[in-house]
């Protein structure tokens, strides 16, 4: 992917090229702040990457795979988790440019599974759960913008009791429960897992097979997969835990089984050089930096814009803080959700233009795209917990570099 040169940086408009005046010296900082930031922060590995719409600003990686030690590289491979998101909602909104579904229909129209849904009420005074049928259906718009009422146990009070209670064991054969009536609130959850399964009813293909053929393999995403192949195992990051005393703790780096289903809310591996493919996609307006066309314009510019209405996004209280610290990522500030993407109604001081859109994966993988300055960025690392302190301090450190 080339580089922006200076004779290039020479022949833009002037109020471009003014914008991105001190990008030319960035890449030394950036590889400072990401170096010295691991060893100042302790982490094991990270790999990063900053282009425009048509160029790479920055790439790079420093630390070690695990602990034989060795290098990561620009090429390492990481688990993305809910950085799937995002690729996932773009193939349902494909369903939706082909006029196979529509977004405020009833989703169970597609896959029935969805019909009758339960909602929690509470619970009883023995502690089981109280549930009755939701007054309204859910749609393919609320399972894309978390407003659907099917929610991770892991940032959601009412979820978390639930789970506990039923020990696993649901106390519906259907799916769910939601937490609330559809449309009422936005939780974070497993809503996009269900479109990924919708994509599925519609297509025929397993998501695996639709991402390969209509998104992935035409963005030219070659490493970027459900299956991580015994050829490319030497390039899979090791994923760590952090401990009550703050060390890391390596969990056991082994070859992952293919999955026996697909999940469009996580489950993809990836890496930077891939993912910034997909943002530049967006970036372009559904076009890819290799010119495929994989969503429309007037797609593109839907998913940039609020979907909830008055209600706001990206604050999550944690029940399960070894697996994720409460998140709130731009603290006093209110935050939107479009379609596949959290939306800063602020800017961030020194980074990010108000209007950009992110999100992130469990194991501290983070990107945003940032339209209005036709740049984007992704950083990756690979530990729990979620925005552990040092993740979003060396993610702040790399933001502010980019932009400086």
């Amino acid at each position: 992917m080339p580089y922006l040169t200076r004779r290039q940086f020479s022949s833009l408009p002037l109020t471009v090229a003014a914008s991105r005046a001190k990008l030319l010296s960035a890449p030394t900082n950036i590889e400072n702040t990401l170096r010295s930031g691991i060893a100042k922060r302790k982490i094991p590995a990270v790999s990063a990457m900053a282009a425009t719409k048509d160029k790479t600003l920055y790439q790079g990686a420093f630390g070690t795979r695990d602990a034989s030690g060795v290098p990561v590289t620009p090429h390492s491979i990481f688990a993305i988790a809910s950085m799937t998101k995002a690729i996932a909602t773009t193939a349902a909104l494909q369903m939706v440019e082909r006029g196979k579904v529509q977004l405020d229909e009833d989703a169970s129209k597609h896959l029935p599974i969805l019909a009758n849904l339960d909602v929690l009420r509470g619970f009883d005074s023995g502690g089981k759960p109280i549930l009755s049928p939701a007054k309204s259906a859910v749609t393919l718009r609320q399972l894309l913008t978390h407003t659907n009422g099917f929610c991770y146990d892991i940032w959601d009070g009412d979820m978390f009791r639930y789970s506990a209670q039923t020990k696993g064991q649901p106390a519906s054969p259907k799916p769910g429960p939601l937490m609330f009536e559809p449309g009422t609130r936005w939780q974070y959850g497993q809503g996009i897992d269900w479109a990924g399964r919708l994509v599925e009813s519609i297509s025929g293909k397993n998501l695996e097979e639709y991402l390969q053929s209509e998104i992935l393999g035409p963005l030219e995403m070659h490493d970027t997969s459900y299956i991580l192949p015994a050829a490319k195992f030497d390039r899979l990051v090791a994923t760590y835990q952090r401990q009550p005393d703050g060390s890391l703790t390596q969990y056991p780096r082994k070859l992952p089984d293919p999955p026996k289903s697909f999940n469009g809310g996580g489950g993809l591996y990836s890496t930077t050089a891939d993912y910034v493919r997909f943002m530049q996609m967006i970036l372009n307006r559904g076009q890819g930096i290799n010119k495929a066309r994989i969503l429309h314009p007037e797609t593109v510019a839907m998913m940039q814009i609020n979907q909830i209405g008055s209600l706001s996004a990206g604050k999550m209280k944690s029940y399960r803080p070894a697996t994720s610290s409460d998140v709130d990522i731009q603290p006093g500030a209110t935050e939107k959700w479009g379609l596949g993407f959290l939306i800063n109604t602020t800017p961030y001081a020194g980074g990010r233009s108000a209007g950009s859109l992110a999100w992130a994966g469990i194991d501290n993988t983070f990107f945003w795209i940032d339209p209005k300055r036709s740049l984007c960025a992704v950083i990756m690392m690979q530990f729990l917990p979620f925005v552990d302190k040092e993740a979003i301090g060396l993610l702040g450190d790399f933001e502010k570099a980019v932009y400086s």
